[in-house]
């Protein structure tokens, strides 16, 4: 005798792919949180070693901008030692160079010629003064030049002018000054100096001594 099922076969089966998708999503869903756990994890080590690096290099900066400052310190006082050694070669150069230049001032004066005014800036020397001619204040400007210890000079002004009996000439005049050091050096390198500039020429002079 066969044997008929009667049971709904067709609901069982349904129910057996059900639990077995429902078994499927769990894996699948366990499978994902796992995976989504060792990403995070990851990344999260990731995160952390960046931030170790990030924090070694900014305490490597922090000391390197530490010794910046301290150079800078250091250079900023060296600097300031140069300043005051250049300051105290000058002043000991121009305590000597003073000296020398008021001896060559009354060396260098020839007769006919009286200074009324002297002034410095820098290392300009402008000189003012009375003269007998023109000829007086070329002789002058010659014997600045070959002084040693002072160059250059530039007559400015020379004109006619009263208030003084027996020197009718003023005059202003400029000169550069140096030491005999320095005039030879710049004599080796540029040659000979060019001739002093002259005061006005001959023709004034004869006028001045004719009168």
């Amino acid at each position: 005798m066969s044997r008929i099922n009667l049971l709904p076969w067709r609901a069982e089966r349904r129910k057996q792919r059900q639990k077995e998708f429902g078994v499927m999503v769990g894996i699948a869903a366990a499978a994902g949180v796992a995976l989504w756990f060792l990403v995070n994890f990851y990344y999260n080590a990731q995160i952390d070693g960046q931030k170790e690096r990030n924090a070694f290099l900014q305490q490597q900066i922090a000391a390197v901008d530490v010794q910046i400052t301290e150079i800078e310190a250091l250079e900023s006082q060296r600097a300031r030692l140069l300043a005051r050694k250049a300051v105290i070669e000058q002043l000991q150069g121009n305590r000597s160079q003073m000296v020398h230049l008021f001896d060559q001032l009354v060396r260098t004066i020839p007769d006919g010629v009286l200074l009324t005014s002297l002034k410095q800036e820098g290392q300009t020397l402008t000189l003012e003064g009375r003269s007998q001619s023109n000829a007086r204040v070329s002789t002058y400007m010659r014997s600045l030049d070959s002084s040693g210890w002072m160059t250059s000079p530039q007559l400015s002004v020379i004109e006619a002018r009263d208030g003084v009996p027996g020197l009718p000439y003023a005059f202003t005049l400029s000169v550069q000054l140096s030491t005999p050091a320095a005039k030879e050096a710049a004599a080796g390198e540029g040659g000979d100096a060019a001739e002093p500039e002259a005061a006005p020429a001959a023709a004034p002079e004869a006028e001045g001594a004719a009168s």
